[in-house]
């Protein structure tokens, strides 16, 4: 069945000089105007299409893509301070609204909040809230240390940054594992880190382990092939330096760099990092 607020692939059941009608099942046919639909169709070919509902609450269908989907977290700007609540940019003609009951505090023209975007069940609205604790668990039984997830970024705390982990669950990511900037509403991918006794999560920008170690040595090779061979980054180099470079800590770094040279993948002197092309090509064949 298709969902509002969501993705869906529906079949061409009319096309008119103003647009195209499309099946939507339950939902009935729902209308993609011509200035959101291709520039040439034809009855029986299935698109690809976003449905939300106008303002006059009847679905309505567009081949634009939002900022964000129905279950999605976004960091959008208020366009709009009104009667009824916030409105917010989402890349599509009709703002989303965020009621006064799901703003934190009142929402300011101008600003971007992290909101989640859902499907009022009794209106059949997309809307927003800004009231994330609702959406998203302090704990997790379903994750594993070392396990890679998607990760939001959030606001900044003491401790570090807080994380939505796979749209469902609140985590954290200490400023001893941050080792390149972030700023909210970026998306990457991480690391479970641990999962403490109490069901809280920890999580980081690399494999935990030795395995980090792993990841940032062919992260160094690929700059050495980058940059024909060589890079002035040594194992004296700064933290800032290396951060700079590859986003961890001169611990790691070294440790990684150290098992290159064991490998006799890599030279090293004072000032720079050098490819032993043939040595490498060697154990890559072997």
């Amino acid at each position: 069945m298709p969902h509002i607020g969501r993705l869906n692939t529906l079949r061409v059941v009319k096309a008119t000089d103003s647009g195209v009608a499309l099946d939507a099942g339950a939902l009935g046919e729902i209308f993609l105007p011509q200035s959101d639909g291709p520039a040439t169709c034809r009855t029986g070919e299935r698109l690809t299409v976003f449905l939300y509902t106008d303002s006059e609450d009847r679905p309505v269908a567009t081949m634009q893509s939002p900022l964000a989907m129905v279950g999605d977290f976004a960091l959008l700007k208020v366009v709009a301070e009104t009667p009824v609540g916030a409105f917010l940019d989402w890349g599509l003609p009709k703002d989303l609204l965020v009621p006064f009951r799901e703003q934190n505090t009142p929402m300011k023209r101008g600003r971007a909040y992290i909101v989640r975007v859902y499907l009022d069940e009794r209106s059949q609205r997309v809307v927003a809230s800004a009231k994330l604790d609702r959406f998203l668990s302090d704990t997790a039984t379903d994750l594993h240390a070392g396990q890679k997830v998607e990760l939001f970024v959030c606001t900044q705390t003491v401790l570090g940054r807080k994380v939505i982990i796979n749209r469902a669950h609140w985590g954290l990511l200490h400023s001893s594992d941050i080792f390149q900037p972030l700023h909210s509403g970026q998306r990457l991918t991480g690391f479970v880190k641990t999962v403490r006794a109490d069901g809280k999560i920890d999580v980081c920008l690399h494999k935990p382990g030795y395995a980090k170690v792993q990841d940032v040595s062919t992260t160094i090779l690929n700059a050495l092939e980058q940059h024909g061979g060589q890079i002035p980054v040594t194992d004296r180099s700064t933290p800032e330096c290396i951060r700079q470079w590859f986003g961890v800590s001169k611990k790691t770094y070294k440790k990684a760099l150290g098992a290159l040279y064991k490998k006799r993948l890599v030279t090293l002197t004072d000032t720079q990092v050098s490819l032993n092309r043939n040595t490498r090509r060697q154990t890559e064949e072997a």
